[in-house]
């Protein structure tokens, strides 16, 4: 009989409490001196110095241990404000939340807007017909005319909308307001590839219910005809109500399924409740009674009839109700009562009022809802987990250690010996000083947000008595000094807060291994600092990367520069420029670029490229130093010395300016050059290179210059923060098909063009329909990165598996940076100039299309051609020291022999 292992698992309980356990750890450490010195040391009693410090020791490490144990809110606890546990966290309301993806999500929304009871969204129909003969596509079937059946298709839009809304006011005049509220939300909310293209009134059905009810004999009959309207008018037309956080876990909802879907104004929405609130297809009378019956002080319904309202007849016992249409109850239905045999008159002010008040309960219930839906983030008690105190003030007084010094009238011999155990347990306090320093310092490390980039940390251990006689030039009040003397050499900071910011990313069930990979494969050990400052971006944006990542941008009634040179992108665009590491995600001019590649005539009388770097006020910073064959290695050559400009530490710098620079000094990858008038600019130089006479030590130059050291020192800062957060030339567009359609609500063909196809399409696989959750992802294909293959690979990888799996994405690699090529041949520019004028005159029309900005544009994105890397074909027998890029057949154009 097989024998059943049992199944592996982590424990989520690894703490073992030896830290605590003060006989544990005594045990544990005279073990290991039986082990160690058995021969020379065999008295382990109590009188012993040696296990006096040994417990000295065990003393302070359970110390330790206990504090590590304090609850975790203390520990992240600080006294600023600043960098305090509110601070570490996303709140709930910032990392559960989603925008809106669902019909129930749209509908939350919607509701949550002033002026709107219930929604449905709907989709909203319309057949484009298909001419496969001469490829053209049109919302008119006569465009079929004289075409054989083979040559005729059709398809139907997906992805658009029409919502169908129950408004709180019936008064029509208020309903264009409400309307442009949802319009507002709606774009704000949008999905990919997604559009709404109605809003509607929702019908109605009026029924006529016509009841005599008799009442108990010390019933308020005004109340009870006004809860009976009240809870038919639910019945037939049932809204929402809207609870506060306590109210959903007292539900016994989980705090992500609170949570789930988009955050509201107004609260939040019980699931279940709105799948009940939907449009009745039907009313029954047996409802009707049995909600009349349950309204306290009703004793018995005499009679009661129902019917359509107007109708002769009152005899239906169910009522059918059309689609998108709600039950009213009709001004002609009467509601009779009495007590005993005595009918009653009721009074409608006292109705109204009653109704008003039932009214200002809801009113109330949605205010508090508002006001209590955060999730707080537990506050804990501020401890001082990084003090620490010697052991030396808690051994015996006679040891002669401690602040009270040693007892009685010394010797010289007697003091050395006192001497000489300090030193010998300072050693031991620094280590655990050092220790508490790192658990202060936990809530930085861990913090999602944190900007320390240390991973090692110290602290002076200052109540030694005499400690300038132990240590000579200890840092008494500098931390940070005395952690570079310590762990300057050993923090490899880089590598440690990278495995760090793993772990942050892995709570998210993210990962960027391969992302490392592609990226050494290109920068080599150098890519870890990269890569560290992607994951960085990468967790400061999680919110909007995480949230968004479905949802479109906001094309509706906006600004123009909420269109252009923004950051209103599509969320898509957003986390696939973060997961790639791109800086600048904004829509803008790629072909605007802070990089120059110009070509020139060399004295060989070849065409030959160099390269230059701008900043933001269009200054040249840097240049390149040689002539390269293509622009792809004067690329290559740019994008290498920025790297090495990145990877150049500021308070180095510093450190080394302070010190006073020499002329053709290098100070890490800064080369320093004094000219004999006294002028002081940098060259970037190739670690790589020992030979500083080698033509290629020095990769680029400053060709302006400075009249003092504390001059160039000051523009080297500026240029390294530059190329730290400022340079780019990576980005991406993200184009969607279906706002390129033509008015779907015309009556008449508008003479807006349609995207084209191919009339091979109608008989093969690849489907007709060019909008319905298609889109076009557009790349610069001349950035470094962007121009190797493996790269591209990588990327275009990533982007099919981030998008929604019903969109289908058509990436293309293309153009040059601005002046490299004619303006008229740029491709990219010319998209970007039709995109740009396309956007700025769609914005305020909802269906319409702007003419001609529409054809315009679709010509452009047509016109897109993509431009691959320059692969060159060599003879065997010549010597070629580097090929710039591999030969790919169908990825790389041929160069020359």
């Amino acid at each position: 009989m097989p024998v059943l292992k049992e199944h592996i698992s982590i424990p989520k309980a690894v703490g073992t409490a030896n830290d605590l356990d003060f006989a544990f750890l005594r045990k544990t450490g005279i073990a290991h001196i039986e082990n160690l010195g058995a021969s020379l040391w065999t008295d382990y009693n109590s009188h012993d110095p040696g296990i006096t410090i040994l417990e000295m020791l065990c003393y302070a490490i359970t110390d330790l241990g206990m504090r590590i144990e304090m609850p975790l809110s203390d520990l992240l606890t600080t006294e600023d404000p600043a960098t305090n546990i509110n601070k570490q966290f996303y709140k709930a309301t910032e990392i559960l939340p989603n925008k809106a993806v669902t019909a129930n999500d749209y509908r939350k929304l919607f509701i949550d807007l002033p002026g709107v009871k219930n929604c449905w969204v709907r989709k909203y129909k319309k057949e484009v017909f298909v001419d496969c003969k001469n490829s053209l596509l049109s919302y008119d079937e006569s465009i079929w005319e004289g075409l054989p059946e083979s040559k005729r298709d059709s398809f139907e839009l997906k992805g658009l909308y029409k919502l169908v809304v129950e408004y709180e006011e019936d008064d029509e005049a208020y309903h264009p307001a409400v309307n442009q509220s949802i319009l507002k939300r709606y774009h704000a909310n949008r999905n990919l590839c997604e559009d709404l293209v109605a809003i509607e009134a929702v019908g109605e059905h009026m029924v006529q219910v016509c009841a005599d009810i008799e009442v108990a004999t010390g019933a308020d009959e005004e109340l009870i005809h006004a809860t009976i309207e009240h809870q038919l008018e639910a019945y037939l037309a049932p809204g929402l109500d809207f609870y506060s956080l306590k109210q959903m876990l007292d539900k016994g909802y989980k705090t992500e399924e609170i949570f789930e879907g988009p955050v509201l104004d107004n609260g939040f929405i019980d699931n279940e409740e709105l799948a009940h609130a939907d449009l009745r297809s039907e009313v029954r009378l047996s409802d009707i009674i049995n909600i009349i019956m349950d309204v306290p002080g009703v004793k018995v319904i005499k009679e009661i009839a129902m019917g359509n309202c107007g109708s002769e007849t009152l005899n239906a016992s169910v009522i059918c109700i059309d689609p998108d249409t709600k039950p009213k109850l009709c001004s002609l239905s009467v509601f009779n009562y009495s007590k005993d045999v005595l009918p009653l008159n009721i009074d409608p002010v006292r109705v109204e009022n009653y109704r008003a008040q039932m009214q200002a309960e809801e009113d109330a219930q949605r205010v508090n809802a508002s006001l209590n839906k955060e999730l707080g983030v537990p506050q804990g008690l501020f401890s001082e987990t990084g003090s620490y105190t010697t052991m030396m003030n808690d051994f015996p007084d006679t040891y002669g250690i401690s602040s009270i010094g040693i007892p009685g009238n010394p010797t010289k011999k007697r003091k050395a010996q006192a001497k000489q155990l300090k030193g010998y347990i300072m050693f031991f306090d620094q280590i655990l000083a050092n220790y508490f320093k790192h658990l202060e310092k936990i809530n930085q490390i861990m913090a999602v947000n944190g900007e320390e980039t240390r991973t090692f940390f110290a602290q002076a251990v200052n109540d030694v008595e005499g400690l300038e006689d132990l240590v000579s030039d200890y840092p008494h009040a500098n931390d940070d000094l005395l952690t570079d003397t310590l762990y300057g050499t050993l923090d490899n900071n880089i590598e440690r807060r990278n495995a760090i910011l793993d772990h942050l990313i892995g709570r998210f069930a993210e990962r960027f291994a391969d992302y490392v990979f592609v990226m050494k494969s290109l920068y080599g050990n150098a890519a870890d600092e990269i890569v560290l400052r992607n994951k960085e971006l990468f967790l400061n944006d999680y919110r909007e990367v995480s949230a968004s990542r479905g949802s479109a941008f906001n094309y509706y009634a906006q600004p123009q520069s909420n269109l252009w040179d923004t950051a209103n992108v599509s969320g898509i665009q957003r986390r696939i420029a973060r997961l790639m590491g791109i800086l600048n995600y904004d829509r803008r001019h790629l072909t605007s670029s802070f990089v120059e590649i110009y070509d020139l005539i060399n004295s060989d009388n070849c065409k030959v490229y160099r390269w230059r770097i701008r900043n933001s006020n269009g200054d040249i910073i840097l240049s390149g130093t040689e002539e390269y064959a293509d622009r792809y290695l004067a690329t290559r050559e740019l994008y290498f010395a920025v790297l090495q400009l990145v990877q150049t530490k500021d308070y180095e710098l510093e450190a080394a300016f302070e010190k006073g620079v020499e002329d053709a000094t290098a100070y890490g990858n800064i080369q320093v050059q004094i000219s004999p008038e006294g002028q002081y600019s940098f060259n970037v130089v190739n670690p790589e290179v020992t030979d500083h006479d080698h033509k290629d030590y020095i990769v680029a130059r400053q060709f302006s210059y400075n009249s003092s050291a504390e001059e160039l020192l000051q523009e080297l800062l500026e240029v390294i923060a530059f190329m730290k957060y400022e340079f780019t030339e990576e980005g991406l567009f993200v184009v969607e098909h279906m706002l390129l359609r033509p008015d779907v609500t015309a009556e008449e063909p508008d003479g807006s063009p349609f995207m084209p196809i191919c009339a091979d399409q109608c008989d093969s696989c690849e489907p007709l329909d060019p909008y319905s959750y298609r889109v076009s992802i557009v790349i610069p294909g001349f950035t470094y990165r962007f121009y190797n293959t493996d790269f591209r690979a990588y990327m275009e990888q990533v982007i099919r598996q981030e998008l929604p799996a019903h969109v289908l994405a058509k990436i293309c690699w293309v153009g040059y940076r601005d002046g490299e090529i004619a303006e008229e041949e740029n491709e990219l520019m010319n998209f970007e100039h039709k995109y740009k004028n396309y956007l700025f005159a769609k914005t305020n029309m909802l269906q319409e299309q702007p003419s001609p900005e529409l054809g315009n544009f679709i010509d452009a994105l047509g016109g897109l051609n993509n431009v691959y890397p320059n692969g060159r074909l060599y003879d065997c027998s010549e010597e070629v020291e580097e090929l710039s890029e591999k030969v790919i057949l169908g990825k790389t154009n041929l160069g020359s022999l």
